[in-house]
């Protein structure tokens, strides 16, 4: 020791260098335990492909624990602000839990009918009949070509998303 520091600085000095250390210590474990694992992480993206998706038959992807309905629509079904539109075809995309109470509508062939309380929704995901307050909610998508990745804020989600509000 220095003639200029004495002994209760210098147990200040190792008390404030001890406390520094453990605080960032506990900085970095509470970050770590804040931070969402690697699994739930992978699982919060969802890739699917919409060429293999048939004209007129709905197919379902499970999404964060959550069914989303993928349409192909057949020219006959009217076209719809909620339309994601790829070369000529048309997709209805949306989280397939109703609106009212939560149940998995099932299709019935050119709507989806809630087997709750009689809810229906056409082929564009609006409420057409009984209780649902909304239509089908849209979930979070990006483009990647023909491969639909959910999870993702892309322009066409975005795009679709101000459609609906307007």
């Amino acid at each position: 020791m220095s003639n200029e520091t004495n002994r209760r600085d210098f147990l200040g000095y190792t008390f404030a260098a001890v406390a520094a250390v453990g605080g960032a210590a506990s900085l970095v474990g509470m970050k770590r335990a804040w931070d969402p694992l690697p699994s739930v992480l992978s699982s919060g993206f969802t890739e699917f492909d919409l060429s293999t998706v048939k004209a007129g038959e709905p197919s379902t992807i499970v999404w964060r624990g959550k069914p989303v309905f993928v349409l192909k629509k057949t020219a006959d079904m009217e076209s719809n602000k909620r339309d994601l539109v790829i070369n000529n075809d048309r997709y209805t995309i949306a989280i397939g839990l109703c609106t009212h109470l939560g149940c998995i509508p099932a299709w019935k062939k050119t709507k989806w009918k809630c087997p709750c309380h009689g809810g229906e929704f056409n082929a564009s995901g609006e409420e057409i009949f009984g209780p649902p307050p909304r239509p089908l909610d849209l979930p979070p998508f990006s483009l990647k070509g023909t491969k639909i990745v959910l999870g993702e804020d892309g322009p066409e989600y975005k795009k679709i998303a101000a459609a609906m509000k307007a």
